[in-house]
């Protein structure tokens, strides 16, 4: 008995200090309030996506494969700030390869990761590619990498893209897949004009 007693004795004190040790380690209310604040905030980097926001034309030059001859199409997309200046939504109209083409983007600046983040889906698939990056020295040079699955193999495919701020009414995104033995190609540009 007295054994017993002795035993749950020494659990109570293990099971205070560590009580005791887990509240000195919480974090201060204040601190973490000033976090979040800095986290859940836009800034400069947000501003830059801000700049894209409005209506524009596209012109879309598209490579099946390398060596292909290009195919061109025209479109349009609607770009805006949304959720307080967090994200910029992106729905672009047009046609690709003969077929209408529709898609829905958002990229937004992680403060915690410090990093911008994009989403693109469209009609032409199922998947939600995501892609992630940062600016250039320039500031006027965002640069992504991301993966898709290759359609015939299911296998991961490499893919970096740049959307290059040429001047507050035009813009260029470029993408670049890669084939089985990991080579990029480029395979799509767009030309973005500010509609007037």
């Amino acid at each position: 008995m007295k054994r017993a007693l002795l035993l749950v004795a020494v659990l109570s004190t293990f099971a205070a200090a560590a009580a005791k040790r887990e509240a000195s380690q919480a974090p201060d209310p204040e601190a973490m309030t000033k976090a979040w604040q800095a986290f859940a905030s836009p800034n400069a980097n947000h501003e830059k996506l801000a700049k894209m926001a409005g209506n524009w034309t596209t012109k879309t030059t598209f490579w099946a494969a390398p060596g292909a001859p290009p195919q061109e199409s025209e479109g349009t997309a609607e770009l805006q700030m949304i959720l307080g200046g967090r994200y910029l939504e992106q729905r672009h109209h047009g046609s690709l390869m003969g077929q209408p083409f529709e898609g829905l983007g958002y990229t937004g600046y992680d403060n915690l990761k410090r990093k911008y983040v994009t989403t693109w889906m469209d009609n032409f698939g199922t998947s939600i590619l995501v892609m992630t990056g940062s600016l250039d020295a320039s500031g006027k040079v965002l640069r992504s990498q991301g993966t898709m699955d290759e359609i015939m193999t299911g296998k991961p495919q490499k893919l970096k893209d740049a959307v290059t701020l040429v001047d507050d009414d035009h813009f260029t995104y470029d993408l670049w897949t890669a084939d089985p033995k990991g080579r990029l190609a480029k395979t799509m540009e767009i030309a973005y004009t500010r509609a007037k």
